[in-house]
């Protein structure tokens, strides 16, 4: 299909950000950035021509039309329209498709003229309220991917847009649907009650997919997720040592929704690294201090939870060390980020919109864009070493370092280096013993399983040191070589498995 342009209401100083963050998210979104492009005027060159010829012209070339209308109607010409009503009068004319998001939940400090504009957008076409950059990026994937889908490009929706295999509303759980409600309203004012109904909470999130619930509205609300979403289960392992060796000290695999399992694999962390409790001097509650800061080991497994590719078969992992805590989840960064990328002002570039808006609604994602950030700043204040992100593979990790790692030195920095390599294939030797634990594999089903995209080099390191260790064996011994070639547990590498299914 011929690439789509979308052309996004011209320059208006109120909405700099979101017409910023849009064009980030299109492009960034592994679906999106295949069939649209998104026209910006700011981005134009100089020319020799009025600026209302420029985007009228452009108005006439796209195939879509997004409009953003605010509180403001902006600049005026001689006649008293802005740019902002004259591109939607020549999209409406010319018959292009078009999108408008109104911002905010009521019309209270609206310009007049601005008003106008959205009760004519109103009497011809469906508009959406919108509040905060996270929700018109959610809005505006789900129109897109519905455009998509009524031009016949697409026939089934985006992962977490479509309706979940086999599930029913029946599937979802009215318990904890009411218990985001109650967060929602309390943390951002949520406009439902907590008494709303079931589907009617599905159709203001744009959960549901022609009356089914969708993947996300089972990530976030289903009774039992992994029934229908196995590979959504969060496992957390604990280990004594800097490198993964067994038996594996304390193991845990938590499933349940993306609400419960950052709540659990946050108490998993909380629970093994040092803490010091205050006194009452100032409350009635004694303050806990952390050795790695609360908020930034929560962002960090957010982080992994609402933006891991859910179509993979791999897990998000959370894994403590002595001297750090490592967090991996299935899936590459968008195209517009990357990890050094992070560690500057960036547009939030969610892989799963519609999850992400609740959890933003719920607070468990604080601010939009700024994560990363968050996490530097409060180890950094912390007296720790910044966090670090990288791509390994098909995986994205992020690295917490405790604090014996916040004195670290130039002169060290090799050692350091080494002892990483040597933990990332620690680390794929433990992904590796559990993807083993129900059958053998070959090495290509092994990587698909742990969500890389080749063999990397950690992997080649870690299929060696537990064939040297015993820990698992060639099904044909035989034949090293043969294209029938799988892996096994060995039975020393069954019970060094069960050794690490307990509590410490």
């Amino acid at each position: 299909m011929t690439m789509q342009t979308i052309f996004l209401s011209s320059v208006q100083k109120e909405f700099a950000e979101e017409r910023a963050a849009l064009k980030a998210f299109v492009e960034g979104d592994a679906l999106l950035r295949r069939y649209f492009r998104v026209f910006l005027f700011e981005a134009l060159p100089a020319r020799d021509q009025r600026a209302d010829a420029v985007y009228l012209h452009e108005v006439e070339r796209c195939d879509i039309y997004v409009g953003l209308l605010g509180l403001q109607y902006g600049f005026e010409d001689a006649a008293g329209v802005s740019p902002t009503e004259y591109e939607f009068n020549k999209a409406t004319l010319l018959g292009k498709p078009r999108l408008i998001f109104v911002k905010g939940s009521d019309d209270a400090g609206r310009a007049p003229k601005m008003q106008a504009l959205i009760n004519k957008a109103g009497a011809q076409l469906i508009r959406r309220r919108v509040g905060s950059v996270p929700e018109l990026t959610a809005a505006l994937y789900a129109s897109l991917v519905e455009h998509l889908e009524k031009t016949g490009v697409l026939r089934s929706g985006p992962f977490d847009a479509s309706a979940c295999l086999n599930a029913s509303l029946d599937d979802l759980s009215e318990e904890k649907l009411r218990r985001f409600l109650r967060a929602a309203r309390h943390a951002r004012s949520y406009a439902l009650e907590e008494s709303a109904p079931l589907q009617e909470t599905l159709v203001h999130l744009n959960l549901l997919e022609h009356d089914r619930p969708s993947h996300a509205a089972v990530l976030l609300f289903g009774a039992n997720p992994q029934r229908f979403l196995p590979a959504s289960e969060l496992k957390c392992m604990h280990f004594h040592g800097t490198e993964v060796r067994k038996p594996i000290p304390s193991y845990q695999i938590y499933k349940g929704t993306v609400f419960e399992l950052v709540d659990q694999a946050l108490d998993f962390v909380l629970a093994k690294i040092a803490r010091a409790v205050g006194t009452r001097a100032e409350g009635s509650q004694a303050p806990v201090a952390y050795e790695l800061p609360r908020d930034a080991v929560a962002e960090a497994i957010v982080n992994a939870v609402a933006h891991r590719d859910y179509t993979s078969n791999a897990s998000v992992q959370v894994m403590l060390f002595a001297d750090r805590l490592e967090i991996w989840n299935p899936g590459e960064l968008p195209a517009a980020l990357t990890p050094k990328r992070l560690r500057a002002a960036h547009a939030s570039i969610p892989r799963n919109p519609l999850l992400a808006e609740p959890l933003f609604l719920a607070r468990y994602i604080e601010k939009a864009g700024t994560g990363t950030l968050d996490m530097i700043a409060l180890c950094r204040a912390a007296g720790l070493r910044e966090p670090e992100f990288r791509q390994e593979g098909g995986q994205f990790v992020q690295t917490l370092w405790r604090p014996d790692q916040a004195a670290s030195t130039s002169s060290e920095s090799v050692a350091q280096s080494g002892a990483q390599s040597g933990a990332q294939s620690g680390a794929q030797s433990a992904q590796i013993l559990l993807a083993l634990a129900d059958s053998p594999l070959s090495a290509v089903e092994l990587i698909a399983a742990l969500g890389l995209a080749s063999k990397t080099g950690a992997f080649k390191r870690a299929i060696q040191q537990l064939l040297e260790k015993s820990l698992i064996e060639y099904t044909i011994p035989e034949k090293p070589s043969s294209r029938l070639q799988k892996y096994q547990l060995t039975t020393k590498g069954r019970a060094v498995l069960a050794d690490g299914d307990g509590n410490e």
